[in-house]
This record gives C-alpha cells, structure tokens and sequence, in this order.
C-alpha cells in the first residue's frame, strides 16, 4: 500500500504555490498616480512646439508612453475635477461654478478614488481639491485616506501657507508646489508595500503669480520670441511668470518620477498627467482661439500623457478625440477594478486606443458647457457656443465658419447642442438655485471650517476683491452690518468657536455675537493682531485677487448648537473703535 504523505505533500505544495501566486498577483495590482496642473494651457509644454520655455521631465513623460492628440477638459477649474473624480459631465454632478458651494460635488456621486479605495488601495490627494470643502464633501469623506492641501479654487499665498491636513489646519513648508510634490513623494515611499491611488493636484500656474527666484530669474528679462496672436493684449511679465512656473511643475514631475525609479516603482505604477482649462493669460497656445474660461479650442483643449511601463508602448500617439470623463473607467479597467455601481458614466474606457486598437472605436460628440452655452467637438469639427461650425482641420483658430458649406453637419450638432443644454439645464443646481446648507459638525468631523468664501456680507461689510475664493470680509463698521452663512448641524452638541481675524490696536474691543436658531454666544475682541498684506512683496505680477494675511487664531468661546438647518450668523453689538475687524474663518470645533 502506498503511502498517502506524498500526495498529502504535493496538495499543501500546491496550496502554497496557489497562496504564492495569488499574492503575487495582488502585488501585481498597478498603483496609480494623476497629476493634474492648474491653469497650465496646451501651449505650455516645449513637447507642442512652445520654444520659450523647457519642459523635458513632462515631454519624456508623453513620450515614453502615450499622448493624446485632442484631449478635452472644462473651462474652469471645479467642472474638470467633477468630471475626471465621476466619469460624467459636470452638470450632472452638483458642481455648477467654482465658489460659495458652486463647487461641491453631490453626496451621491461615486468618485474614482472610492473606487480604488474599495478595491483595497491607499488613496491620497495632494494640493487643490476644489470640490467641497466641509464634510461630506471634504476628500476625506470622499474616498481618500490622506489629504494635504487646500479646498477653495484660488488659495492667496505659496510660501508656506496656512493648509489643511486631513481635517486639521497645518502650516506648509516652502514653496508649495514644492511641498506637495514632497508630501506625495513620501506617502509613495510609505504606502509602496500595497497599492496606492495619488492625486497630485498642483495649484501652479493659476494666481497668485508667486515663483522661486531660482525659476523666475531665467525669466525676469525673457524678450518675446513665440508672442499671442493679439500682441497688444499680452502681459508679457505675467507670461514670464507663467512660464517660470511651469518649469517649476516640470522639475517636481522629475522629481516625482525618479522617486519611482530609485524606489523601483516605475513599471508598477501607471502616471498620468493633464490639465484642468486652457492658459490662464494671452499667451501663446498654437494658435488655437479661446482661454481659460473660454468653450472655444483653445479654453477647454489639454494633454492628456499616460505612462505606464511595459503595458503602453512608448510614442503612441492616440487620435481619436477624448474627455477628462473618460478617465475614471480608463484607469478602473486598467487596474481590472470593478466600477459597476455607479450613475450611468458619460465616459468610455481609453484602455483599447492605449493599446492602439481604434479600428472600432465608436464615432462620438464631446460637450463642453459654461455660462448656459454648449460647444460641441467631433473629431473633425466644433459648433462654438453660438452656433457657429468651424472645420478644426482646416482652421484651427476657428476664424471662418462653414456653417453654409455644411448645412446638414451645422444642423446635427445644432440639435444635439440644444438636446444636451435641455437635459442638463434642469438639473438641480444649474436651475439657478442651491439648497444645500454648509455642514457644522458632521457626525464623521468634529472640526468645521466655514470660510468668508461661503458667506453673505449684509449692509456695508464687503470683500477686497469681487472674487471670493481665499478672500475674507472687511468694511465692518455698524452694529447693523452682519455676516450669514445658511448651514445645518448633522450633531448636536457643545462647539468650540474659533474666529481666525485682524484688528488693529486702537480698534479692539468689539463685542460679537454668534448665533444659530436659538443658540447664541457673546465675546469680545481683546487682542490687537494688526500685521501687513501677506504675498505684495512675492507677487511678479499685480494680482486681482484679494492679498492674504497671517491671520490670529482666538477662541469666542462655547456654544450649544442642536441638529437641523438654520442661519449661522455673526454681527458686532458694540463697537468701541472705527471698525470690528477682518475676518477670514470660523471654526467649529464639536467638544462632545
């Protein structure tokens, strides 16, 4: 009789061989990182024929896998997030602007980073999320494990600012492109063991056109060479900034990229880089027509470049046209990740024209959507937002319509323009009205932050400037003026209330009141913090935007607030001085 032990031996062989190979299989699963630069147009890269600046760590990156031809983003900042996070146009998703909640994102959209999360990755995002800054819209409630950056659309300073991490108010080190390419680096270096999902969302070139001397002394002196096609209306110290700024971008990417190399990462990891709108100035962009905030070519057309070693073979250049809502099931089905579950997607999976198979790759319309206008793009032409056909072929620059030579192209799109503006027009937010209160201590969140961005300023308080994002108020001089944020509780409880403000010493003294429904607490401005505009002295260029300050951090005290929705409303009873003061937060800390 033979002996069973043999048999027994060779099956647990086999079991661990299986274990063996199902765990590496696991460790085969590709980690993820997508870079996305902020106001960096097509035209910014020296790989699209821009001789005026050198990119080389981001045109190796396009070469060394692949790049799109006409890739196609939002006009603005907020709409591309929404799309690239959920795989469907803006609209769709809540996101209807890009301040005083206009850019939040509805609690019921699935995002790609919950997906990944389920999937057993570490998610984080670095830098501007610009999709809800308070719970349940905050990253942190939105999939990601780790989240260093901030959560308006403009943030007011770059040298070490004021930044949130994961919930809490930190200080940034250094110039903050810098810290958080750092800060991505090392959750890379700590997280490599399984894999990760980082979103490295970079707030460069958008303003503040603050940049280290070491970059803007190429460029200080710069005479033009590659000029607007409008030369009267370019800010030629604003396009050197811009420019100093993305060679800044440039070298963090090689920063990042030799990260995975030294850390033997780089064929493990698929890189994906793009950017959220056109130029964010007149400067020069192929030629095409359209900017930053435009529906036009040159507003709203992006790289996209897509490595991934070994799986993407380098130099493909794909041609058929593609949308940030094509991300999500791109990325899903090239992690083989499951994303059934979601809303009906409006993106279709890159992954075979990756792969170079665009033999039946479906003929499609992409739209894009600002200012109650729809541009639409097929892959040879575009209708403008007034209806207007230009052959992008053969008149990139969109200046001769050809709506009389082709009548019946001019008429489909036509009608698929009006078709897609009637769908989309009516939902939610985009009638023109916003319900959605601000959350105070979500049960998830013991701290709050509610910003003068998401404020209304009653009677003579006003803003520094008309643009609201990294803003604060000022002007407060009446007993009669007030400040209302519209917010619900999601807990009841005692809150700690901290006001982050300004006074100078012959105006302290003020006695405040905060109320909400019935609750109320009184207390008093007792400390002079009267310190200069944060930012004059970094700024290349003059800015529009309202200037930061160090701003003082004082305890209001305690108050009793009950679950449900109300006003949450600040106002001055006394003021001993010429003003109360300038106040940029309030911050609510729940204590039970």
């Amino acid at each position: 009789m033979k002996s069973a032990r043999p048999s027994l031996l060779r099956s647990l062989w086999l079991l661990g061989l299986a274990a063996s190979l199902a765990t590496t299989a696991a460790a085969k699963k590709p980690n993820v990182i997508v870079m996305l630069s902020d106001d960096q147009g097509w035209g910014d890269f020296s790989l699209h024929g821009n001789t005026q600046l050198d990119t080389p760590n981001l045109d190796q990156l396009a070469r060394s896998g692949a790049q799109f031809d006409r890739f196609y983003v939002c006009a603005v900042c907020a709409p591309t997030r929404a799309e690239f996070l959920t795989g469907r146009y803006y609209a769709k998703t809540g996101v209807y602007g890009v301040s005083r909640g206009a850019e939040r994102l509805n609690e019921d959209e699935t995002l790609v980073s919950e997906i990944f999360q389920r999937a057993g990755y570490q998610t984080a995002v670095f830098g501007k999320w610009h999709n809800g800054s308070q719970y349940p819209y905050h990253p942190n409630a939105r999939g990601f494990h780790e989240f260093y950056g901030f959560g308006s659309g403009h943030w007011a300073h770059y040298f070490s600012p004021i930044l949130d991490h994961n919930g809490d108010i930190v200080r940034g080190q250094g110039y903050l492109t810098d810290d958080l390419t750092e800060r991505a680096m090392d959750y890379i270096e700590q997280h490599q063991e399984k894999p990760f999902f980082v979103y490295l969302a970079l707030n460069t070139p958008h303003s503040p056109m603050q940049v280290p001397d070491r970059w803007w002394n190429k460029y200080q002196d710069m005479p033009s060479t590659q000029e607007f096609f409008e030369k009267n209306r370019e800010n030629l110290d604003h396009t050197r900034a811009a420019y100093a700024m993305c060679e800044n971008i440039d070298w963090n990417v090689g920063r990042l990229l030799d990260k995975l190399d030294q850390l033997g990462l780089a064929e493990d990891t698929i890189v994906l880089y793009f950017n959220d709108n056109g130029p964010n100035g007149r400067r020069w962009n192929g030629g095409m027509l359209g900017r930053k905030g435009s529906i036009d070519e040159g507003g709203v057309r992006s790289p996209l470049f897509v490595r991934w070693q070994g799986k993407i073979r380098p130099g493909t250049l794909v041609e058929p046209i593609a949308s940030s809502i094509d991300l999500l099931p791109t990325l899903a089905e090239l992690a083989e990740i499951d994303y059934s579950g979601t809303k009906p997607l409006d993106g279709l999976s890159l992954k075979p024209l990756l792969a170079g198979q665009t033999a039946d790759w479906p003929e499609r319309a992409l739209y894009q959507f600002r200012n109650n206008k729809v541009s639409v793009r097929t892959q040879r032409y575009r209708l403008n937002g007034d209806g207007k056909l230009f052959d992008m072929v053969a008149d990139p620059a969109q200046q001769n319509p050809v709506n009389e030579e082709f009548p019946e192209m001019a008429e489909t799109l036509q009608a698929k323009a009006a078709a897609w503006l009637k769908e989309h027009q009516g939902l939610g937010h985009n009638k023109g009205s916003d319900d959605r209160p601000f959350i105070i201590g979500h049960p998830d969140a013991k701290m709050s932050q509610i910003p003068a961005r998401d404020g209304r300023n009653r009677g003579g308080i006003t803003r520094p400037s008309k643009h609201p994002n990294a803003s604060y108020f000022t002007t407060w001089t009446s007993t009669k003026d007030s400040i209302v944020w519209d917010c619900e509780v999601g807990k009841s409880g005692r809150y700690l209330v901290e006001l982050f403000y300004t006074c100078p010493a012959a105006d302290v003294g003020s006695t405040i009141q905060l109320s909400f429904n019935d609750s109320q607490l009184i207390g008093k401005i007792t400390e002079a913090h009267d310190p200069p505009l944060q930012g004059v002295q970094e700024d290349r260029v003059k800015r529009k935007e309202a200037y930061s300050k160090e701003w003082n951090r004082m305890s209001l005290g305690v108050i009793e607030l009950r679950k449900g929705q109300g006003s949450l409303k600040l106002e001055a009873t006394d003021i001993p001085g010429s003003q109360v003061m300038d106040l940029r937060t309030v911050l609510l800390t729940r204590l039970d």
